[in-house]
């Protein structure tokens, strides 16, 4: 999912409409912009970025850029002891429930 976004001249433009899959772009330069990174950094970063473009061009596939899984792979152990706590009731329990609770 992403936000969707339009470029007008220097200036990034948010739609207002999460679409489904990857955006047909990055947008990291412009939010850089939008978050106060010094205009300097923002410039080198551009003609970086542009020389980039120009080596990896021919070597790049014209595929479509894949999305990628942002969550997490859940982890067993996590989420036992999450189970384990989502079945305690703190009201309940003591110093001693606790030591004979780590005993065992």
């Amino acid at each position: 999912m992403h936000l969707d976004a339009t470029e007008h001249g220097d200036s990034l433009v948010f739609l207002h409409a999460v679409k489904e899959g990857p955006a047909n772009q990055s947008f990291g330069l412009q939010v850089a912009r939008l978050a106060g990174v010094p205009k300097m950094v923002i410039q080198d970063a551009r003609r970086y970025l542009a020389e980039l473009e120009r080596r990896d061009h021919s070597a790049r596939p014209d595929a479509p850029q894949q999305e990628l899984d942002l969550a997490p792979a859940p982890d067993p152990t996590e989420t036992a002891v999450l189970a384990e706590l989502a079945g305690l009731d703190p009201d309940a329990l003591s110093p001693a429930t606790h030591c004979r609770r780590c005993s065992s």
